[in-house]
């Protein structure tokens, strides 16, 4: 301790490390088993067994490069390709639209399937005869009420119709039993009525 210190200086011996070259160049110790330490063992024949023998590496000595990828084109190389190929890319995707358009446009002057059907079908359709309109007929005058106002109107004569229905079931009841509808009776009547407003 005393010889290295005599040695080398106090800054050297505290931050570094000092390592002998092993044998045959290696860079530090020989880290290997020796052959009784082998606990691998190999067949040789006749029943016996040996300790697998290993052979030294071929890159002894050699100092591992750094792994850093390093770079294999000029600087900017790949923005010039990046805006290239972005430039390629719009005149494709431009000369794509157009093919669209100019299908689009054939495709608007010829007539649709569904156009055709419809026109074949009223060619095969029969025609009918129109019938002369008769004599005195008015037709009908534009009532002026909103489609809301319209089914008020519908919905309003349709209960009026139904308790006109319901009075004379009721009658027709009280006529042929002598009594008032009740519970069952009352049921019923109200199922003829709808039977009737169906119809």
């Amino acid at each position: 301790m005393l010889i290295a210190e005599s040695t080398y200086d106090a800054s050297f011996m505290s931050g570094a490390q000092v390592r002998k070259t092993g044998e045959g160049g290696r860079i530090g110790q020989n880290r290997k088993k020796t052959t009784p330490e082998i606990r691998r063992m190999k067949a040789v024949g006749g029943g016996k067994m040996e300790p697998v023998s290993y052979k030294p590496r071929k890159d002894i000595g050699n100092q591992p490069g750094s792994r850093s990828q390093q770079p294999t084109q000029d600087r900017g190389s790949a923005d010039v390709k990046a805006r290239a190929a972005a430039a390629a890319k719009a005149e494709r995707k431009k000369a794509a639209l157009a093919r669209i358009a100019a299908k689009k446009s054939v495709a608007t002057a010829k007539p649709t399937s569904k156009e055709l059907k419809k026109a074949g079908t009223q060619l095969l359709s029969k025609k009918k005869e129109q019938k002369p309109a008769a004599p005195g007929y008015k037709p009908r005058e534009a009532s002026g009420l909103s489609p809301k106002e319209r089914n008020k109107q519908t919905r309003e004569g349709e209960r009026m119709l139904r308790g006109i229905m319901k009075d004379q079931e009721t009658k027709k009841y009280e006529g042929e039993t002598g009594e008032k509808p009740k519970g069952k009776a009352k049921t019923k009547i109200l199922a003829h009525v709808e039977r009737r407003m169906a119809n």
